[in-house]
């Protein structure tokens, strides 16, 4: 009798602890997301001046916790996949129509309207390869192409400072 009681006793002590112990993929598919589903009208960036993209595309993400990257939630990466999808949407449908039907300084805000809208798609794409790699995956190579890209359009962004930048009014979502 004494020894089932300690055997009892041995089992529960190892199977609160076996079961306590932290697993990190678990821990990071059950990690709560911090975004929402968001429209692009919501998310867009494209409006104003150009100038600041790079600060108001990084203001979209501040919610993302970048020093815990490995424990950012599965629908969080998934939130910025479908941002850079639905930017690149936006871009293609809205704004390239519109851009080559317009002209002077109307095609001029559209464009600049444009790169901001760039700024805003790659910024979440590099912030989601950022994330899986560190998770494990090797995004190395994309993520290198990704933030030329981001550099080259920031820059262009810049230079343009200071002028009107059009936003387009695009119906889509994170969802």
């Amino acid at each position: 009798m004494h020894f089932s009681t300690i055997l009892a006793v041995l089992f529960a002590f190892f199977a609160t602890t076996a079961l306590s112990a932290p697993v990190p993929d678990i821990e990071r598919r059950l990690a709560a997301a911090v975004f929402k589903t968001q429209t692009y009208n919501q998310l867009s960036i494209s409006g104003g001046q150009a100038g600041n993209a790079q600060a108001e595309a990084l203001a979209k993400f501040s919610a993302l916790n970048l020093n815990d990257a490995k424990n950012v939630a599965a629908a969080d990466i998934e939130f910025l996949n479908s941002v850079n999808q639905i930017a690149n949407q936006a871009e293609t449908e809205a704004f390239n129509p519109a851009i080559a039907a317009a002209s002077g300084t109307a095609q001029t805000a559209l464009q600049n309207g444009k790169i901001k809208n760039k700024v805003l798609k790659l910024t979440a794409s590099v912030l989601k390869l950022t994330v899986q790699a560190a998770q494990g995956q090797d995004t190395s190579a994309d993520l290198a192409t990704e933030q030329t890209k981001l550099k080259s359009n920031i820059a262009l962004d810049k230079a343009a400072a200071g002028q009107a930048s059009t936003a387009l009014q695009f119906s889509a979502s994170t969802a």
